[in-house]
Formats: structure tokens, C-alpha cells, sequence
């Protein structure tokens, strides 16, 4: 009997074995994926077809790629090479298509999936909650790492203790650039990570953040390596392949299972190895996805397999409901979408205030400085005497002659020369060029005033008092022309990194959205200061005219 009862309880267990592993079998990434490979390429023909059955219809994979990233995704002429592209050549593989590469870089990439002109992008993006709400992305991940801070060896940076008031180049759409700004760092934007490098070489920038993984191959060049070192790290996140929110769920689908197999087949790992890239992460991704509660046709949503996005919300303003809200309602009335990402989030909040205040500080030094500079100027232009006279008519012919943008230029290197550079360094150094600029030339106005004054004066034979004063009555309008202009200049301050608006707003759209409403933003508030500007010059002009003329 007691034979018997063994040979039934092994029967039973030889049973359940066999029904599990034929359950597994069937709900295997392998077979979920050949199922819906199956299903798409049945739908051809049919209207309105998604994107997988466009992509295989079609026979061919739009994928956008980055031309610059080393390891990952170069190109040279016709020649593509790096981890990103052998990964896409083997999506291609297993869906039986051609591939066709697009040019993205940070900013582009997720727009160009949004307008239909790319089927995925594999080009270096963190998964971030912020992104979440803008593509899908594909799980499980294909790579990870941190921003990485790189400067000079002999830069005294240790953390963030060390960063406030410092300018960091980065990339603009770089996930990292918030927390960056939420630091008070000041941002350098570049469209492409490439140029860094050469940045940083020739000392335009001190500081750069870019992903360690992009910086790994420059410190493997001595040269590189001797000069420059990282600093510290931050903001470790996962890189995802990501397709567009509408019309790809089968997509998205057939990736997340195609990425299972690849991570526990060792795809990933063969790829990263042949092209000499840190392989830690993949090996720790390929035990995950070969345990059996990870290795199923619903792997990619189970949270005890996947990686979690990085969390990159930030920290609201107490009216961002409300911005939320009327955004909505403008839309719905009129069509028009309209962000306002400086009113939502705190740290954008402080930059726009921040912003706002300096810029109305720069716009008033630098229509006092034009006039004082137009005074000064003017008035040893107009003098006898030759030691005063030639070395100020010297300067103008010089200021004239020179471009805004190197006049500012030389300004913020001889503000450098004697202060330590920051933001109110950087606005000095403006409103004293902006100053000397529009100055010279309003005092070159004053200066023929007052020769005018004097023929008239001797003409006439008379000598009458207050020629410099008759003379700036007389060029009034001149005087307030070159005021305005110093006024509608400012902008141009954030090229040295003068924390006006302008520099704000880059700043704000460098980590959001909103990036054409910002700038019409932008647009009407310098329109209304200077609107300002105009009518109060006007009544300064009124008042020279009708005092000093005579």
C-alpha cells in the first residue's frame, strides 16, 4: 500500500512538473513576442494600422541615433559604430526589417517621436518620471549611469557645497540640468554633448556635467586625462529606448519583450563587451532576467524585476494647480497650446523672479551708465585740449568699431582679472559695457553739439554761457536714442552669463517644456519694458530740449 501511495504522489509531481514548465513555456517573453509578431504582420493592409504594423508592413525601423556620442553612437561620413546602433541592427534582426537612421540629439529626440518622423529612439536617454508623461519607454533597460562633474585638476570641487554661483556647461534636454539649476548653478547650454570636450580644453568652460559613460572615453586619452578629472557624480539613471505615447503600445510591447530576451540571452552583455563599455550593469540585468518570476511574457511589468524611473519631479509652487488649470482652459477656448513651466515648479518659479529682478537692475544701470559715459564722453571730446581730447575721441572710434558682443566680452575677462567672476560681477561687467557702447556714441553726438554751438557762437560774434548744456539740449534726441538702445541690448548679457532673463528662461527650458511660449514670454516683457523705456526717454528728451537748448 504504502508502495502504491509513492507511486501515486510521484505521478502527481512528474504531472505538476510537466504542467508548469509547459505553462512557462507558454507564457515565455519568446513565445508572447512570436505571438504578437504574428498578429501585427496579419494586420497588414487593414486601416489605420499602429506602428508596428507599419514598421513591419513597411520593412523598415526609423530610429533616431545621435551622430556624436563615443562608444555608444558615432558616425563617420556613411559609417555608423557604437553600442546604441549594434543594438538597433539586432531589433532589426529579430523583426525582419531594414533600418533607417535619424540625426537626434537631447532636444530633438523626444519631439521627432511626438511628430511621426521616428519609430524609437536609442540615443543615450535617462528614464526619468519627467520624461514618463512625454514618450513610453521600453522595459527592461538597456544601460545606466550618472551625470558626472568634469573640470580642471587643480578646480577646487569636492559636491554640491562647492557649486552655488558656478557656470556648468551642459546639454540642452539633459535630465540633469534641474537639479543642476536647483543647486544655484548657472548653465552653458550646448545642442550637442561632443563639443565639451574641446570646451573645456580651450577654457571656455570650467565645468561640464554629461553622463559619466560619455566621459569614460576622453579619460581614457592622456592628454584628457592629465588635465581634467571628475569631480563627483549624481543623479544615477537607467537608459531607456523609447517610443511615442500614441499609436505604439504593440511596439512598445514587442520591445519590452525583445528586451528581456536580449538581457538574459547576454545580447546586451556581447554588444557592450565588443565595444570596451562598462558591462556591470548588464551582467547584474542578465542574473535578473534569467530568474524564473523575471523570465515570463509579463516580466517587464513586474516590479520586483524591472528598474524604477529616476525621480526627477520637482517640488511645485502652491498656484501650480491653478497655472495647470488655465492652461486647460486656453486651450479648449482657443486651440492654442500654451506651457508655462516658470510658474510651476519652485525652482523655475525663483528663476524667473530671479531673472525679472536682474534684468530690470541691468536695463536701469544701463541706461544710467549710457548716460554718464554720453556726459563723460562728450564732454573731453569737446575739449580744447588735446590730452583729453584725442585719447577720448581714440575710445569711441574703438567702441564704434567693435562688435556688442566682444566689447562684452572684454569686459567680463577684465571684471575676471581683478574679482572673483559671479552673477553680480557679470552684471557690472555688462552694464558697464552696454554702457560705454551706447555712451560713446550718444557723447560723439554731444561732441559735435557743442562744435556746432561754438561756430554758431562765433559766427555771430557773441559769446554766450553754457555751450555744453545748449549742446546736450541740442542732441536730445540722439542722447535718447542711444538710451533706448542700451535698453532693447540687455538681452545680449546673458552671452557672459549675466543672470537676467533671458539666461533664466534658457535655464528653465534646459530641464522643461514650453520652449516657444517661454520665449514669447520673453518677448512681451521686453516689449513692455522698453515700451517703458521709450516714454520715459521721451519725457527726459522734452525736458533737455525745453531747458538746456537755449
Amino acid at each position: 500500500m504504502r508502495l502504491l501511495w509513492r507511486a501515486v504522489v510521484g505521478l502527481c509531481l512528474a504531472l505538476a512538473t510537466w504542467a508548469t514548465a509547459g505553462a512557462q513555456d507558454v507564457r515565455s517573453p519568446d513565445a508572447a513576442l512570436a505571438q504578437v509578431l504574428e498578429e501585427a504582420r496579419a494586420s497588414c493592409g487593414q486601416p489605420n494600422p499602429d506602428r508596428l504594423v507599419k514598421v513591419l508592413c513597411g520593412g523598415t525601423l526609423r530610429i533616431g541615433v545621435r551622430d556624436y556620442y563615443p562608444l555608444f553612437s558615432t558616425r563617420d561620413g556613411e559609417k555608423r559604430d557604437g553600442y546604441e546602433l549594434d543594438i538597433a541592427d539586432a531589433i532589426a534582426d529579430r523583426l525582419g526589417v531594414k533600418l533607417e537612421f535619424v540625426r537626434v540629439n537631447a532636444a530633438s529626440r523626444i519631439p521627432l517621436l511626438a511628430e511621426d518622423r521616428i519609430d524609437l529612439v536609442i540615443a543615450t536617454m535617462g528614464h526619468n518620471t519627467q520624461r514618463d508623461s512625454q514618450v513610453r519607454f521600453v522595459r527592461p533597460h538597456y544601460y545606466q549611469s550618472e551625470t558626472t562633474v568634469v573640470g580642471p585638476r587643480a578646480a577646487i570641487v569636492a559636491s554640491w557645497l562647492d557649486m552655488p554661483g558656478r557656470t556648468v556647461c551642459a546639454t540642452v534636454g539633459n535630465g540633469s540640468n534641474a537639479e543642476l539649476v536647483s543647486h544655484d548653478v548657472r548653465l552653458m547650454l550646448f545642442d550637442e554633448a561632443g563639443v565639451l570636450p574641446g570646451k573645456l580644453r580651450d577654457g571656455t568652460c570650467q565645468l561640464a556635467a554629461q553622463d559619466d559613460s560619455f566621459f569614460a572615453y576622453y579619460f581614457t586619452e592622456p592628454d584628457f586625462a592629465a588635465a581634467f578629472s571628475q569631480k563627483f557624480g549624481f543623479a544615477q539613471v537607467p537608459w531607456g529606448m523609447a517610443v511615442a505615447r500614441t499609436g505604439s503600445d504593440r511596439l512598445a510591447r514587442a520591445l519590452d519583450l525583445m528586451s528581456q530576451i536580449f538581457h538574459r540571452d547576454g545580447v546586451f552583455l556581447d554588444i557592450a563587451r565588443k565595444h570596451h563599455i562598462s558591462t556591470n550593469f548588464l551582467r547584474e540585468q542578465q542574473a535578473v532576467w534569467k530568474r524564473i518570476d523575471c523570465d515570463t511574457a509579463t516580466g517587464s511589468t513586474n516590479q520586483a524585476c524591472i528598474l524604477p524611473a529616476l525621480d526627477a519631479d520637482l517640488e511645485p509652487t502652491s498656484f501650480a494647480a491653478r497655472v495647470s488649470t488655465f492652461e486647460s482652459w486656453i486651450n479648449a477656448k482657443t486651440g492654442t497650446s500654451i506651457l508655462l513651466p516658470m510658474l510651476k515648479t519652485v525652482p523655475a518659479w525663483s528663476l524667473f523672479l530671479g531673472g525679472v529682478a536682474n534684468s530690470l537692475i541691468l536695463i536701469a544701470g544701463a541706461l544710467l551708465s549710457t548716460l554718464v559715459f554720453a556726459l563723460l564722453l562728450g564732454g573731453a571730446q569737446a575739449a580744447p585740449w588735446r590730452l583729453l581730447h584725442w585719447p577720448a575721441h581714440a575710445l569711441t572710434v574703438v567702441l564704434q568699431s567693435s562688435p556688442i558682443v566682444l566689447t562684452l566680452v572684454i569686459a567680463a575677462a577684465l571684471a575676471r582679472e581683478f574679482f572673483d567672476f559671479s552673477d553680480v560681477v557679470a552684471l557690472g561687467a555688462a552694464i558697464m559695457a552696454l554702457g560705454l557702447v551706447n555712451g560713446s556714441n550718444a557723447g560723439q553726438a554731444i561732441s559735435e553739439a557743442v562744435a556746432t554751438v561754438r561756430a554758431e557762437d562765433a559766427r555771430d560774434g557773441v559769446r554766450r554761457g553754457h555751450r555744453f548744456r545748449r549742446a546736450v539740449g541740442r542732441s536730445s534726441s540722439q542722447l535718447v536714442s542711444f538710451l533706448v538702445n542700451a535698453a532693447k541690448g540687455t538681452p545680449i548679457a546673458s552671452f557672459i552669463g549675466a543672470p537676467e532673463l533671458l539666461s533664466a528662461l534658457t535655464d528653465i527650458t534646459s530641464f522643461s517644456t514650453g520652449r516657444v511660449t517661454t520665449y514669447w514670454l520673453l518677448l512681451i516683457f521686453y516689449i513692455v519694458v522698453v515700451m517703458a523705456v521709450v516714454w520715459l526717454c521721451g519725457r527726459l528728451q522734452h525736458w533737455l530740449a525745453r531747458s538746456y537748448a537755449t
